[in-house]
């Protein structure tokens, strides 16, 4: 599995429309999240956009407007979340293929958007390169790669009794070296409080080069997320890649906490997205945003570094990261 830095030939995402996930007084800020990213990305890299049927594409076309490098593909949903459904592309001596995981709504807990296991497989199709199936439950979110091996993960969402319950980890490690390469895997305990995947990654830590992770902190002991972050950042401290290297933790703050309802919600800055000439970072109207981005500027020089305000977004427990699936070119 390539690094998300490297080239990508598309991203991939899927027009926001539940009602569920993004009630109408929220749902026109979120579109407008959705412009932005579309636009942006499509300076340097096709944006495939998924949408329910013509009726559907036209009213996107109107807010998005004309790019070349926008493509809109009819291809039903149920939710946005393309990171977690979408295939995993890899490339092997034959070129590049899609992994095809499955998808059971993290665990079970969302009947409604099982459908979207299929929506993923339809993606595959599309792009046309060969499918392979392990058969075994695995969202994008969950990992996070340096593209040389080494894989970033946590217990509380692979070892989750809901996901694989009859697998070990051992068997665990064993596929994920199968399908994607992975040599090393790094084990952070749990993810951010409000996080309804139990634990992605993508909340908490990501590579922004072969050696240097960001990692999400929160300096506030009182805050429910301090004793799980601090442990993560213990452990990130330890962890090694596949060359016994030690890795560079770039520390960044939490956001202030942000509350739906009365639900906390997952808000962080760790779930930015790495275009080929952008790099989208959810912003929250925070004091810490700038730090976040100052952050995102020293670890990507030659991308502009992109804040969007996800306030909207968050409230459907994702970011940036959760909507889009990169697909890399199929030679590196």
């Amino acid at each position: 599995m390539p690094a998300e830095w490297d080239r990508h030939d598309a991203t991939w995402i899927s027009w926001p429309k539940d009602p569920l996930t993004f009630p109408p007084e929220i749902l026109g800020a979120v579109e407008g999240i959705y412009v932005k990213m579309a636009r942006t990305l499509a300076r340097g890299e096709r944006v495939e956009i998924l949408v329910d049927d013509e009726p559907m594409e036209r009213r996107v076309y109107e807010m998005v407007g004309y790019s070349p490098n926008i493509v809109y593909h009819r291809i039903k949903t149920a939710d946005v979340w393309m990171r977690d459904y979408g295939p995993i592309f890899v490339r092997g001596q034959g070129g590049m293929s899609a992994v095809k995981w499955r998808f059971n709504a993290w665990g079970d807990k969302y009947d409604e958007l099982k459908a979207d296991d299929f929506s993923g497989l339809e993606v595959a199709r599309t792009v046309g390169c060969p499918i392979l199936e392990p058969g075994l439950v695995l969202e994008g979110g969950s990992i996070d790669t340096n593209g040389r091996g080494t894989c970033l993960t946590t217990e509380q969402c692979l070892l989750n009794k809901n996901r694989n319950p009859s697998l070990t980890k051992g068997q665990i490690e064993e596929a994920l070296r199968s399908y994607l390469g992975f040599s090393n895997l790094v084990w952070l305990k749990e993810g951010i409080v409000g996080d309804d995947t139990d634990g992605h990654i993508d909340d908490i830590a990501r590579f922004v080069d072969e050696r240097t992770v960001v990692c999400m902190v929160e300096h506030d002991p009182a805050d429910e997320n301090f004793h799980s972050l601090q442990n993560n950042l213990a452990l990130l401290g330890e962890a090694r890649d596949v060359e016994g290297r030690p890795l560079r933790v770039m520390p960044i703050e939490m956001p202030k906490k942000k509350v739906g309802g009365e639900e906390r919600l997952p808000a962080s800055y760790a779930n930015f997205y790495i275009g080929n000439s952008a790099v989208l970072l959810p912003t929250f109207d925070d004091v810490k945003d700038g730090a976040a981005i100052s952050t995102l500027k020293s670890a990507f020089p030659g991308r502009e570094v992109v804040g969007i305000n996800c306030e909207a977004l968050v409230y459907g427990f994702g970011g940036i990261h959760c909507v889009t699936q990169q697909q890399p070119s199929p030679h590196a």
